[in-house]
């Protein structure tokens, strides 16, 4: 999906491969329940509270200003809940898991972990705030500002501490292997566009 999502938008192809973006979030969910796994009572509960968290701190942001900045989104990233995609809040939990089952591979103390997650999440927010005009996902106001960048690593921190705090583990190469599609896929077009 990447790959010729990649391959489409350089070719022309933008406004068919950018309104294929919830699919493409579904699926990454579903990927996530079937493959990582998510199986037992403790996983769906971070899942679901990650989900909520993620979209708490989006929804507090679209209406105030903090903790990102001040952003509206738009309407290629499916549909809303108080001006705030499902998939958003989605998205943080897939991120979180998959950054998660990364740290857990490279080190063992919790703060470090949860500090190289919260890194993790920064690392791919670059290159999405570069796009994400272009695609119709969300705006800032100006541009994204500094705050948001300290906001995504903070918040990003804090739900990997919640992840480790349980103890769970995961698949390491499907969490790679999702984690630098989506960083790769953004990297690409943003200097591409």
């Amino acid at each position: 999906f990447q790959i010729s999502g990649v391959i489409g938008i350089m070719f022309g192809f933008q406004g068919w491969f950018i309104e294929k973006t919830p699919l493409n979030l579904m699926i990454q969910v579903a990927l996530l329940v079937l493959v990582f796994p998510i199986k037992n009572a403790k996983q769906t509960f971070l899942l679901v509270l990650l989900f909520a968290l993620g979209m708490t701190a989006e929804i507090v942001g679209v209406a105030t200003g903090f903790p990102f900045g001040k952003y509206t989104y738009g309407n290629n990233l499916g549909f809303k809940f108080m001006e705030v995609p499902l998939l958003i809040g989605c998205n943080w939990a897939v991120l979180v898991f998959c950054g998660a089952a990364i740290a857990n591979r490279l080190f063992s103390n919790i703060w470090i972990k949860s500090l190289f997650g919260g890194v993790l999440m920064v690392l791919l927010d670059i290159p999405m705030e570069i796009l994400a005009p272009t695609f119709d996902f969300w705006e800032f106001a100006s541009h994204a500002p500094i705050e948001n960048y300290f906001s995504w690593f903070f918040i990003g921190a804090f739900m990997h501490f919640l992840f480790h705090s349980l103890h769970l583990k995961g698949n390491f190469s499907f969490s790679l292997n999702l984690y630098l599609a989506q960083f790769v896929f953004f990297t690409v077009l943003a200097f591409l566009l």
